[in-house]
Order: structure tokens, then C-alpha cells, then sequence
């Protein structure tokens, strides 16, 4: 019974390769989404887990998009390559961001990760060879639009993301993050190395993000500053981990198909108005179960225990 966790993983994740066999293009299009706002939102997460607050998301999301594009028109490469490419610069940058304002903490970060997001957008819009306000469109699509690729890409995607975060919970790179951000003074009184830390989650979460942007990019066909750099890439992913419960591998990862099984329901009725239950749903949250989904279920585990 000690593997069975990583048995019901392991039979999932052969599950989940096999539904393009069985999906329609639309169902592979939804779970395409559920897969970049998971990883997304647990990017978001494991950098909390540290006790700092990103709202620089989207900017990572954009340059890795950007990156890609302009990687694939101008210097004809490989997608899958672009994408790595983007991912790497978006790492260049959150480091030397992160040795510049990480002394930085609580709103003055997230205010700066969030000026960081909207100069390269403004970049984007208004230099030439980046497209300005109308960006690039690719002339194709990464695997020419087949659904059942794109799929496979952000699975691959997704479930790096969750085995990277699992492993982050289970070394002392967990417990470092947790003493830096339960007390700081503590942490470094026990030899935590605190800035190291703090910029090495950084710039690994904003790698991650600069991954799913650059699949997006490359996975949809074009980039613009409105979309490569939208507030939904920041505003949803927080959603989903609020929702599901932060500080934790599945939290991330139930928000984001709940929430994105509710959005693309939401947006076929009511355009628009799935950005005010978003809204809603942080409310309510933040007030009456500030833990969470995983919060409640493991109140309800732990009763029928009893």
C-alpha cells in the first residue's frame, strides 16, 4: 500500500495520454486550457510558498511567447526549441529582476512584478520588429494545428509542473521556504541561505511560466501585447489556487479544472460575465474557507477517521 499513490498517478497520466484517441477537437481544446492555467497557477503557488506574492505572471507568460515567435519567424527554429529558448529568457530575466528587488517584500514585490509585466508589454506594443499593437501572426501553427499534439505538449507540461512541485514539497528546499516565510530572522539564524533561495524559486517559476506562455504562443498561432500579456494569466491562476488551496501540489491542480470547466461554461453564455464570478469566487473564499478545497476535504478525512 506504501506505492499506491504512485501507482493511481502513474495509471492516470496513462489515461490522460490516450483521451485524443477519444475526444472530440473541442474536449482536447478544453483540457489544452485546464493544463496551462494549472501550471500556471502552481507556478503562482510555489512561489507563495516562500511568503512572496507574484503578480509578474503574465509578463513571464508574454516573454515567453514573444521569444518563441520571434525565434521561429526570424531565425526559423524548431517550435519545441523556441519554446525552451522562451523559457530560458524568461529565466534570464526573473534572475536578474530577482538579484535587483528581492530585498524587496509583501506588496512592494508583487507591485514591481507587475511594473515588470507592463514594460515589456509596452515593449512589445511599441517596438517594430516585435509586431507592435497587432504582434505576429505565425504561419502555422506548432504540429499544423493537430489537436492531439498540442494536447500531448501541455500534458507534458502539466505533469512536469506537478512532479516538480511534489518534489519541492517532499526536499529541504520545502522546509528552507517554509522558515523563510514563517520568520525570516529564524530561517537565517538556522543557516538558510534566504536570498538564494528566494531567487532560485523565482526564477524557476518564472521558467515555468515562461514555458506555458510560449506553448500558448506557438499553440494558438500568433502573439499580441493585449493577449500574451493578459491579466487573465495572472487573475485566474491566483483564482484557481485560492480556490483549491494554496500551499499544496493538488490545490493548484483541483482549482484549475473546476475553474476552468466553470469558465468555458460560463463564456458560451454569458460572455464577460465569467470575470464577475471570478470575482465571487475569490470573495467568498477569502472569507468562509480561506483554506480552501483541499482545506475542507481534509477536515472531512480527518471526522470520518474519527
Amino acid at each position: 500500500m506504501k506505492y499506491w499513490k504512485y501507482f493511481i498517478f502513474t495509471v492516470c497520466v496513462l489515461i490522460a495520454i490516450s483521451l485524443p484517441k477519444f475526444l472530440s477537437i473541442y474536449h482536447l481544446q478544453m483540457l489544452n486550457i485546464i493544463l496551462i492555467y494549472m501550471a500556471l497557477a502552481l507556478s503562482w503557488d510555489m512561489l507563495l510558498r516562500s511568503g512572496m506574492m507574484s503578480l509578474g505572471v503574465a509578463g513571464f507568460c508574454g516573454i515567453g511567447g514573444y521569444t518563441t515567435v520571434l525565434c521561429t519567424i526570424h531565425l526559423g527554429l524548431n517550435p519545441l526549441v523556441g519554446i525552451l529558448i522562451g523559457s530560458l529568457v524568461a529565466a534570464v530575466v526573473a534572475l536578474l529582476v530577482g538579484y535587483s528587488v528581492l530585498h524587496l517584500r509583501a506588496l512592494y514585490f508583487a507591485i514591481v512584478t507587475l511594473a515588470v509585466t507592463e514594460i515589456f508589454r509596452i515593449l512589445a506594443r511599441n517596438l517594430e520588429f516585435t509586431g507592435g499593437p497587432e504582434g505576429i501572426i505565425l504561419p502555422n501553427a506548432i504540429f499544423k494545428g493537430d489537436a492531439g499534439g498540442t494536447y500531448w505538449l501541455m500534458l507534458v507540461i502539466g505533469v512536469f509542473t506537478v512532479m516538480l512541485s511534489w518534489l519541492f514539497q517532499k526536499t529541504r528546499i520545502h522546509y528552507a521556504l517554509t522558515a523563510i516565510a514563517n520568520d525570516e530572522i529564524v530561517a537565517s539564524s538556522s543557516g538558510v541561505n534566504i536570498f538564494k533561495y528566494l531567487v532560485a524559486i523565482f526564477v524557476v517559476t518564472s521558467a515555468i511560466q515562461g514555458l506555458v506562455g510560449g506553448s500558448y504562443a506557438q499553440i494558438y498561432g500568433f502573439v499580441d501585447p493585449n493577449t500574451s500579456f493578459s491579466v487573465n494569466f495572472v487573475l485566474l491562476p491566483i483564482t484557481m489556487v485560492l480556490l483549491g488551496g494554496a500551499n499544496s501540489t493538488w490545490g493548484p491542480v483541483i482549482g484549475a479544472v473546476l475553474l476552468s470547466v466553470v469558465a468555458e461554461t460560463l463564456k458560451l453564455k454569458i460572455p464577460y460575465g465569467h470575470l464577475l464570478i471570478y470575482g465571487v469566487i475569490m470573495i467568498i473564499v477569502i472569507l468562509w474557507f480561506p483554506g480552501g478545497l483541499v482545506a475542507i476535504l481534509k477536515r472531512g478525512s480527518a471526522k470520518s477517521h474519527h
